[in-house]
């Protein structure tokens, strides 16, 4: 009676031991490559426009940091040197500098003498290389923020079509192993696209408002300027 005891114990344990270990978790790598060869290609593919959209972001930031710096003393510096009559200490100072405001400063200083128009376009014409060097790759991020949800949108259709397909093979007997794998990819290509392009759209537009900054700041710096040549001698 006791061996059965024992017996009966020792199978309720392993079945208990059996319900434990049925329980299943799934992991992201799991999850991935639960979606087959459709979904891995496209959350590859979102992967990288991850990688690209980051490397932008980070790459364009520094470079609108570095851009934004500029002396609080720098346009008074230029003013004097400028109402001495010191062109070249003027142009050796913004050389000093470079910065996008220095460098639309020292395109007016050298051409100082021709009328204020004519200085007033040549600063707005370097203006505007700036500015494109300061966008810079960031249309890329605009993209990215708008491509990615419609490739995992494309992967959310993939991943239903062969669902649908498996169901209409199965001869009324449907496999759910091949049936959730469609599943897999239809849902998770949807979140990885809707992440990226999450963080491309956050990325862009901080992006644009840093630049606008930086624009801000050399339209300021030009008119000050300006209004100095335009001061009655």
């Amino acid at each position: 009676m006791m061996n059965l005891f024992l017996q009966d114990a020792q199978e309720g344990a392993e079945l208990l031991n059996d319900g434990e270990s049925v329980e299943k978790t799934l992991s992201i790598i799991e999850l991935i490559t639960s979606g087959g060869t459709a979904g891995m290609i496209i959350i590859t593919l979102l992967f990288v426009l991850l990688i690209v959209a980051t490397y932008i972001y980070f790459e364009r930031l520094f470079a609108i940091k570095a851009a934004s710096k500029i002396d609080a003393n720098f346009m008074n510096q230029i003013k004097d040197h400028v109402s001495n009559g010191k062109i070249d200490s003027a142009q050796m100072l913004c050389a000093q500098v470079n910065s996008p405001v220095s460098r639309l400063i020292n395109k007016g200083i050298t051409r100082i003498g021709k009328p204020l128009e004519d200085i007033n376009t040549a600063i707005e014409n370097a203006g505007r290389l700036e500015i494109y060097s300061l966008e810079k790759n960031v249309s890329v991020l605009a993209t990215i923020s708008g491509a990615a949800p419609m490739i995992g949108f494309l992967g959310t259709v993939i991943g239903m079509i062969l669902s649908i397909f498996e169901i209409a093979n199965s001869g009324g007997q449907i496999d759910i192993k091949l049936l959730a794998d469609g599943l897999y990819t239809a849902m998770t290509t949807t979140v990885a696209g809707l992440i990226v392009g999450i963080i491309g759209y956050i990325a862009y537009n901080h992006l644009v408002v840093k630049t606008d900054k930086v624009v801000y700041q050399m339209e300021a710096n030009s008119l000050e300027f300006l209004d100095h040549l335009n001061e009655p001698i």
